[in-house]
């Protein structure tokens, strides 16, 4: 199994640099105080696309050759990843296919679309073997989610960024559902910082990755999950599962309600929009407050991409 490295992910770094953006690390007076810690909180919000995954899929776009750049790309996602894929293709001038849910919101297909792909639509537990068709009959290059090398080591990025950033962090957090992100991060931080944590947040809905590092093996994840967070549905991956095993990372999950109650009070008190997979950090940091007590804690916010129809579940 190829897996990233430090070397990997500061080579990404540089490959991407003009392509994405340098997110801005923002705090809150009024959160560390509730919290009793100080947060750090990484606005991937604020990425190209709206989220981290411009950093993955734009390294791994600019890392093919000529030759399998010429072919296309394609990949399957409920709609971050496929619109970063999108963004990275349409910035190589290079075809793109994206394979995604029937269920998948629509601000996210719009901007599949927005970014010049082609979108196949499916039901959730069919996108891979259809992702497959698409890349047998087209010859398309397959950029996964997270289990691609290049990928995960640009998801590091970030992280890489916030420890340049802000120092004597003592637990960095990031979302997760494939485990692109988080695997990242913890290459990023087990790397340059030893001492630190690495914590997951998880929906308590979709709890494989919670199971898996908790048991040793890689779990399953639930048919057909239902969870606002939508960016968090797919099962961890077999990569960033034996990255994160390796580095020692635990994963807190959340209810829903917490997760939306914390995008909430992102909006209210960063005064910025995040989508409630993102949330989850937040949501995270309150469970483990007592825990935490007195730490500096980096949370990166995984993306804002959301069409806010949660909001009603809040009575907002």
């Amino acid at each position: 199994m190829t897996l990233p490295t430090l070397d990997d992910i500061r080579a990404a770094a540089r490959r991407i640099e003009s392509h994405t953006h340098r997110t801005p690390v923002m705090t809150s007076a009024r959160l560390d105080e509730s919290l009793g810690l100080a947060a750090f909180f990484k606005c991937e919000n604020l990425q190209k696309v709206g989220a981290f995954k411009a950093r993955g899929a734009t390294n791994a776009v600019m890392s093919l050759t000529d030759e399998a750049a010429a072919r296309g790309v394609v990949t399957h996602s409920s709609g971050n990843h496929g619109a970063a894929l999108a963004y990275a293709a349409s910035a190589r001038g290079i075809p793109c296919v994206v394979v995604m849910p029937d269920g998948a919101p629509a601000i996210k297909v719009d901007a599949v679309r927005g970014y010049g792909a082609e979108i196949v639509k499916c039901e959730l537990a069919e996108r891979e073997a259809v992702c497959r068709r698409e890349t047998d009959e087209r010859g398309m290059t397959l950029i996964h989610p997270f289990e691609n090398p290049a990928v995960i080591a640009g998801q590091g990025t970030a992280a890489l960024e916030l420890l340049e950033e802000v120092e004597n962090l003592d637990v960095v957090i990031a979302p997760v559902g494939g485990g692109g992100l988080l695997s990242g991060t913890a290459l990023a931080v087990s790397s340059l910082s030893r001492e630190t944590e690495v914590w997951g947040a998880e929906p308590e809905t979709v709890d494989d990755a919670y199971r898996s590092l908790e048991s040793g093996r890689l779990q399953p994840g639930p048919q057909n999950p239902r969870s606002w967070g939508d960016g968090l549905l797919t099962g961890l991956g077999e990569k960033p599962f034996a990255i994160l095993r390796k580095c020692g990372v635990r994963v807190v999950t959340v209810s829903e309600q917490a997760m939306l109650e914390a995008a909430w009070a992102l909006a209210r008190r960063l005064k910025v929009v995040v989508e409630p997979s993102g949330a989850t950090v937040l949501a995270a940091l309150r469970k483990k407050a007592d825990a935490w007590s007195g730490k500096r804690v980096g949370a990166i916010l995984s993306g804002g991409n959301t069409d806010f129809r949660w909001l009603a579940e809040l009575g907002e």
